[in-house]
Formats: structure tokens, C-alpha cells, sequence
């Protein structure tokens, strides 16, 4: 079966994706655009229906859109779909926000104000609907360039996951693509670096960097013309303006002849890697003008955490990992300083060779001459495997029964003829967690899990004082029931004692 008919994840049991062309095509849409069928699997073989469910949400309380793939749907539903989508788009055009983002501009400063409870810029005949709200006054221009700062993150873990970059981070990537000598940048869920990219055109004659932002987040319309920004759905490839967004990207990557063009994209971490492969390979084939030409390749920072490598790999051979560790700013884990991990584990996969990534030496980051790359301090390079080995950045050793480089807590298991932790459970045949690699947990309890990290001791101590009050209870029970017993037992006795 070929790649382009049919791609999908046999790496582990539980749900798989079917991501195709004919698919998309004849999915039905929810309020996210054409939804993904999926299917339950178990052992490589499908069980049970196929079914059709939201593309962007992985929670069906964010979006409860669900059919089977064979399931007539009456006309009356599917109007009633139909009106239930429209009801949940945007209530004004991406050229209304733009006429009144204009008339806001034209206010005096004091008169500039910014609704956060609606999350909406404010006309003057506006003020009285939002006087309850928390508003913000005196906007200035620099903060209307700035919107990421200006609007509050959507961080619903499964919905929309809206980590923005760190100005570490941020200023890297952009001295980076500057570095390379790439002259414009499709920012594909990366906010953040796209108004970076355009308040430094902004302040700069000399700047020749233009960006297209292309994201789920609607209210970038309010900030941005349709040249700068598309309401856009990387899981599914879709443009919810229609085929005049679609023209403009298409234009964006083609201008000059599609040189000197870059993708940048951030996707969330939840997201599965098959339908972001589909829609990247979807937007190089936008920027290919002649589809019988595939010499030339796309340039593209895919940012996403290390231990998808794998995954990553298996539909983008080329891709390479750098050892950069990305960091955000509103994410409690990935990021430095005290309340952060000491290792960020979103890494920067792309198809640039890694000799011409310069990667910052302040930061500790060395050139290995053998292996071609900049890598981190404590990535050592293995002279048996030939290789810096290390992936999450700190050093890793060589086992020689495995003939690799492990993690440095893991050890060989003789039962199991395989390095894993020491706690783990020998003979166990399942995947292990999915977010940090490690066998004997599921990613619903990895303590890297930004729902677990943090409240984990919470959770113990409400364990705790949950089965303490039960065995309390429990023994209370008890102990009334062996006294009554015990009442009981002397009255009958008593009783015969009044007989005889």
C-alpha cells in the first residue's frame, strides 16, 4: 500500500489515525474543519467500526463530533451539523476585524482599550456593553504588535495546548533563519516568532524577512490582514477562508520562485505525528511548482519533543534532531529557572544539514568534528557507536550486551535481555510511556506529564487520607458489629440460665 494512500501509527496498541487524501475528502466537518477517522487496533489488527471524530481536539468535551464511517445521515442532521458549525465560527470576517483594528489605531491612546473577558479590541460605542469586564486601557502600539502578550493563551492540554516561546528561544530561531539567508518564514502555530519577525521589520529599514502566520487561533484576525495571517487547522490542512487563504499561502511559498523560504511549526505536543505529516507534505507540495521535480526540498523547523523522533522519521527520512533544547514561557516544565525542568525535551527536527546549524557556545553547546554537529556539553561522543548518543541531554553510557547507549538511570536486565529502569516489571511486552520513553508507566501517570508534575504529592496525600478514612471506617464497622455480637451472645445466655 502506498505511502500517500494510506499512513498510519502501528507502533503501539490502542487508536490509529487513517490520514489520506480520499479520507479528508469525503470526511465529514465539524466546527474544526473535515475530521480524521480513526479506529481501534489491537495487535495490528483492527477492532471493531472505523469512526470520524474531531481533527484538533482529543477530548469530546472540547468537541463531541462522532459518526461512523459507513453511517447514513439524514438531511434534517445533517442541516442541523451544518447550522451548529456556522454558529461556531467567528462572528465577524477577518475584514471587519481589520476595519475596526484600524479605527482603534486612530484613537488617542487613552481611548485604546482591550477587553480581556471577551478577548476583542474595544470601539469607542462599544465601552458600555463591557463595563463589568476586566479591561485593559491605554493599548499601545507596541502591545497591538504584540498580541501573543496581549491575548490569553488557550493551554486546554487537549484542545489547543498554546505554549508560546521563550525570547531565548524566540531570538535563536530568528537569528538562526536570518543566519541561513532565508528571506521569508511560514510560521505554522509559532505566534510569538512571527511578531517578533514583523516588529523588527517594523523598527528596521534594512530587515527583509516577511512571515505568514498560519494558526487555530482566530483572534490573531483582529491584529493581523489577510496577507499576514490564515485561520488554519494543521491537522487536517485547512483553510477556513476558503480557497483565498489557500491562494495566499500558495502564493507566500511560490514568490520568488519558492526560494529562500522557510516552515517553522510548533504543533501541540498531544497532537499525533501521522496528520501533521500529511498536512507538512501537503504545504510542500503548495510550494512545489513542478510536481515532477523533487530534487529541491522545503526547508522546515518541526519543533517537538525528543522521544518523537522515531515517528518523525519514519515519514521525514531526511529529518535530523539538533540538540537546541526549546524552551516557554507559560509552560510550568519546559523552560528554564527554578519552577522549570533543567532539561527542556522539545528538540528541532529538520532537514537542514546540521553541520550549518550554528547552535549558541554561551549556552554550552560545543562542535563535534566527527559527527559533524553542534551538540550539547554533556552529549559525549561514543566511540563504539560512533555517534553522540544522548538525547534528552545528559550523558549516556554504552551497553555493551545491548550494543547501544542507554539513559543513564536505565540497567541491563538479564531476564528481559534489554536495558530498562530498575523498577520496572520483568517480561513486560507493552510500549512503556509514550512521553518520556520509559517502560513500567503510561503517559497518564509519567510524572513528565504537565497534569501530573505538579500535583503528584497533592495526589498521594488525598490517597493517603482517602484510604485512611476508609480503613478507619472499616474498623469502626467492626468493632460495633463485635460488640453487638457480643450483647447478643449474653442475652441468650442469660436466657437459658432463667430456664433451667
Amino acid at each position: 500500500m502506498e505511502e500517500r494512500d494510506l499512513w498510519r501509527r502501528r507502533s503501539s496498541p490502542g487508536m490509529e489515525v487513517i490520514v489520506n487524501h480520499e479520507t479528508l475528502a469525503s470526511a465529514p466537518c465539524c466546527p474544526h474543519g473535515p475530521t480524521l477517522l480513526f479506529v481501534k487496533v489491537s495487535q495490528g489488527q483492527e477492532q471493531g467500526r472505523r469512526f470520524y471524530a474531531c481533527s484538533a481536539c482529543r477530548d469530546r468535551k472540547d468537541c463531541n463530533f462522532f459518526q461512523w464511517e459507513n453511517e447514513k445521515v439524514s438531511e434534517v442532521r445533517r442541516s442541523a451539523r451544518e447550522e451548529y458549525n456556522r454558529s461556531h465560527q467567528p462572528s465577524l470576517s477577518h475584514k471587519t476585524y481589520m476595519k475596526r483594528f484600524r479605527d482603534v489605531l486612530l484613537l488617542p491612546l487613552a481611548a485604546r482599550k482591550f477587553c480581556q473577558d471577551c478577548q476583542q479590541l474595544l470601539l469607542r460605542e462599544e465601552w458600555n456593553e463591557h463595563l463589568g469586564h476586566q479591561v485593559a486601557a491605554d493599548v499601545s502600539v507596541t502591545q497591538l504588535q504584540r498580541p501573543s502578550q496581549l491575548l490569553y493563551p488557550l493551554e486546554n492540554k487537549r484542545a489547543n495546548a498554546q505554549y508560546l516561546f521563550a525570547t531565548r528561544s524566540c531570538r535563536f530561531l530568528l537569528e538562526l533563519i536570518l543566519l541561513l539567508g532565508f528571506r521569508r518564514v511560514l510560521s505554522v502555530g509559532t505566534p510569538r516568532l512571527h511578531e517578533m519577525i514583523r516588529l523588527k521589520a517594523s523598527k528596521e529599514q534594512e530587515f527583509n524577512l516577511k512571515s505568514l502566520l498560519l494558526d487555530i487561533d482566530f483572534r490573531y484576525s483582529q491584529f493581523y490582514t489577510d496577507e499576514e495571517f490564515c485561520h488554519y487547522n494543521m491537522f487536517n490542512h485547512h483553510f477556513f477562508g476558503g480557497e483565498a487563504a489557500r491562494e495566499v499561502c500558495r502564493e507566500f511559498l511560490q514568490r520568488d520562485g519558492g526560494e529562500g523560504v522557510i516552515i517553522v511549526t510548533d504543533p501541540p505536543f498531544g497532537g499525533l505525528v501521522e496528520p501533521l505529516a500529511f498536512t507538512f507534505k501537503k504545504l510542500i507540495s503548495l510550494w512545489r511548482m513542478e510536481p515532477a521535480d523533487s530534487t529541491q526540498e522545503l526547508a522546515i523547523f518541526w519543533i517537538f519533543p525528543y522521544f518523537f523522533e522515531s515517528r518523525i522519521l519514519q515519514f521525514f527520512p531526511s529529518f535530523c534532531m539538533l540538540d537546541y533544547q526549546v524552551d516557554y514561557d507559560n509552560h510550568t516544565l519546559y523552560k528554564h529557572g527554578k519552577s522549570g525542568r533543567k532539561q527542556s525535551p522539545v528538540r528541532i527536527f529538520t532537514n537542514i544539514p546540521p553541520r550549518d546549524i550554528v547552535l549558541p557556545a554561551e549556552e554550552g553547546y560545543r562542535f563535534c568534528p566527527i559527527c559533524q554537529r553542534y551538540v550539547s556539553s554533556e552529549n559525549r561522543h561514543c566511540e563504539i557507536c560512533n555517534s553522540c548518543t544522548s538525547k534528552d541531554g545528559r550523558r549516556w553510557k554504552h551497553c555493551f550486551l545491548c550494543k547501544k547507549c542507554v539513559k543513564p538511570s536505565w540497567i541491563h536486565c538479564s531476564v528481559c535481555g534489554r536495558c530498562t529502569l530498575l523498577s520496572h516489571s520483568c517480561g513486560s511486552t507493552g510500549d512503556g510511556c509514550f512521553i518520556c520513553g520509559e517502560e513500567g508507566h503510561k503517559h497518564r501517570s509519567c510524572p513528565n506529564h504537565p497534569t501530573n508534575s505538579g500535583t503528584s504529592q497533592v495526589k498521594k496525600s488525598l490517597h493517603k487520607k482517602k484510604s485512611n478514612k476508609i480503613n478507619r471506617g472499616t474498623f469502626k464497622r467492626k468493632s460495633e458489629k463485635s460488640k453487638s455480637t457480643t450483647a447478643a451472645s449474653k442475652k441468650i445466655k442469660k436466657s437459658k440460665r432463667r430456664k433451667k
